[in-house]
């Protein structure tokens, strides 16, 4: 792995895909001027905003005017969530880290964790019980009005239930967080608003994007002129663009890349849990995103094994996916009770070969049993 760098770590950023990248270029000489103006520049901003625009929205099956672009996907987020409803938010114990700081800055009251099983799979009943009904006999309407559930698991791939939490969920607005999933899965049927980041799928960074139904009872939840369902602020042209281009190609191509990554997954689930001791293996086999795995190894930091990987030509990830640079325990693993120490994640890119894979997986007990030597165990 010396020769080259094998990088592991598309769950954080995807590498910019090569549609993306031409369509960048080109857009940056036209997609400069502020498309509300009256100019021939803006008009011609303007064009090229609608065509991504209408590009997104085909790509994900919504209309035209159910998109809307973000500065990031936390944007989207924090915008998505925060626009709906009025009294208090319920959020499953692994959401993004985003989702929990916007339901906390909200101040609304009651704020409620829903608890998970232990392939990180929100508890339905506890959706019902959130929102003030048990399943199956209404017992009258609660001080909760939005439920956040995301559509897979940034850190351990478990697709929720999601047509079931929002039968539970019943009368409250349901947001979604496809950060993780958007353009590598379809787009979920269910969901009043439902969040996206271009650089998970392939398109460049410091773009989101956000799908408000028609149906959605939604407003702008920021200070300043009331933006509804339009894009706030002065939208990033050519990087939505490219943000388009990239989407609609990891469309067309999924279904062969997801299949062939799977089995990659499959590969590395089966390989650490037979050839490295003490080892936990997070999230559950089916039911999940198509490229990523988190294990933890017993006896070893985190940090020193995705050190070591780098020194061999890997890149992984290690600790809570959103708030590595604390240097907790990931909440999704404990919430999920799962092995938080000495935690990694694997997620492949579009390119990620099982060259590649197997090269790492040749490598990682070797290093699992330096690392506890180390230790002295």
């Amino acid at each position: 792995m010396t020769d080259s760098f094998t990088y592991l770590d598309a769950a954080s950023a995807e590498p910019l895909h090569p549609a993306a990248r031409e369509v960048l270029l080109a857009a940056a000489d036209q997609g400069y001027a502020d498309p509300r103006r009256l100019h021939r520049p803006a008009r011609n901003a303007g064009l090229l905003l609608a065509n991504a625009r209408e590009v997104v929205a085909q790509a994900l099956g919504v209309r035209r005017d159910e998109v809307l672009f973000t500065s990031s996907g936390t944007a989207a987020v924090q915008a998505g969530l925060l626009g709906l409803g009025s009294r208090g938010i319920a959020h499953t114990a692994v959401e993004h880290q985003a989702v929990i700081d916007a339901a906390r800055w909200s101040q609304r009251s009651p704020v409620t964790e829903l608890a998970v099983d232990r392939e990180a799979r929100v508890e339905v009943a506890a959706v019902a019980e959130a929102v003030g009904e048990a399943v199956g006999e209404a017992v009258g309407e609660g001080d909760v009005d939005v439920v956040a559930v995301q559509q897979a698991n940034h850190e351990v791939g478990t697709l929720q239930p999601l047509e079931e939490v929002a039968s539970a969920a019943g009368p409250a607005a349901l947001f979604v967080d496809a950060c993780a999933s958007m353009g590598r899965l379809p787009l979920p049927g269910v969901g009043d608003v439902v969040a996206g980041s271009a650089r998970k799928w392939g398109g460049p960074g410091g773009v989101g994007v956000l799908v408000v139904r028609r149906s959605a009872r939604w407003r702008w939840p920021f200070p300043g002129e009331e933006w509804s369902r339009t894009d706030q602020g002065f939208t990033n042209i050519p990087g939505a663009l490219a943000a388009a281009a990239a989407l609609q190609a990891v469309v067309a191509e999924r279904e062969e890349i997801n299949a062939r990554q799977h089995e990659l997954v499959a590969l590395v689930r089966e390989r650490v849990a037979a050839e490295i001791p003490d080892v936990d293996v997070a999230g559950p086999a089916e039911g999940r995103l198509p490229h990523l795995v988190t294990f933890s190894a017993l006896y070893v930091d985190g940090e020193a094994l995705v050190t070591a990987l780098d020194r061999l030509g890997a890149g992984v990830a290690s600790g809570s996916a959103c708030t590595s640079d604390t240097r907790e325990p990931s909440r999704v693993l404990a919430a999920m009770g799962a092995l938080t120490h000495g935690n990694v994640r694997l997620s492949l890119t579009r390119d990620t070969t099982r060259e590649d894979v197997e090269r790492v997986l040749d490598a990682l007990p070797g290093i699992v049993k330096d690392l506890r030597a180390e230790a002295g165990l």
